[in-house]
């Protein structure tokens, strides 16, 4: 019995705990559609989890010793409530699921007019992925930079990503940005940071020997931060600099042909 306390004691302290502790703040409206799904499927997780364990060890405690074992007697009411109770859980995982899915954000397919604007408002930066390193060039300014990801807060982004070789793909955890980039095809991802800050990016898929070092930086600046940073790279001293360094770094056919797959 006293064993059974403490356990029942224990859960409801991990439920509170989980209740009550304030999650850290997302750094982007991708990053926290996901983080509010995984919250919601946490509240349904935890307390059914709990109940199970906390029942299984009752049944454990309540017929160790239990040495005439009764037949169970067929309980239709009890069938049909947990058949409906594990039914409504599953709708609700869909339907919480379905409408992560549907955030313009995450699905940039998904995005129109009615969800805060036309998507051609959004900030454009082309983005092009190679063996093994990653471009980006804002077409509006006419400044290309090489493994560096400059985007203003609460700005509407969308990365147009393309491929030179090989599969990748664009991967940003802080900001909850994740996109397959296929050779001769375009493929789209959006994202609104909301935290300034510097953030990793990586290349998900693996694609040759030199995956490991396909990485960026992202740095997400305020309004002002980001046209005086613009205004830097448009400069022609700063234009000369990074037009001789691109031509260094990007790759040549012959090169792209001979990597590994």
């Amino acid at each position: 019995m006293r064993h059974s306390r403490a356990i029942s004691w224990l859960g409801v302290l991990v439920v509170g705990a989980v209740l009550f502790s304030t999650p850290a703040a997302a750094q982007s409206v991708n990053r926290a559609a996901i983080d509010e799904l995984n919250n919601q499927l946490l509240y349904v997780a935890l307390p059914l989890t709990l109940f199970v364990e906390l029942t299984l060890v009752y049944a454990i405690y309540r017929f160790h010793n239990n040495d005439d074992p009764r037949r169970t007697v067929d309980d239709p009411a009890l069938e049909i409530t947990w058949t409906a109770a594990t039914g409504a859980i599953l709708v609700f995982v869909g339907v919480s699921g379905f409408f992560v899915l549907a955030n313009p954000y995450i699905t940039p397919a998904a995005a129109g007019p009615a969800d805060g604007g036309d998507v051609a408002d959004d900030m454009e930066i082309e983005v092009m992925a190679y063996q093994w390193g990653w471009e980006f060039t804002y077409p509006d300014s006419n400044v290309t930079t090489k493994d560096r990801l400059v985007i203003p807060e609460n700005t509407d982004v969308r990365l147009s990503l393309k491929s030179t070789d090989v599969i990748h793909s664009i991967y940003i955890p802080e900001l909850g940005v994740k996109q397959d980039i296929f050779p001769e095809q375009e493929t789209v991802a959006r994202t609104n940071a909301t935290e300034n800050g510097s953030y990793r990016l990586y290349c998900a898929e693996l694609c040759g020997s030199g995956h490991s070092r396909m990485h960026a930086t992202v740095v997400v600046m305020n309004q002002s931060a980001y046209d005086d940073w613009m205004a830097t790279q448009q400069s022609p001293a700063s234009t000369e600099t990074a037009t001789e360094a691109n031509t260094t770094a990007t790759p040549t056919p012959a090169r792209v042909a001979a990597g590994p797959d």
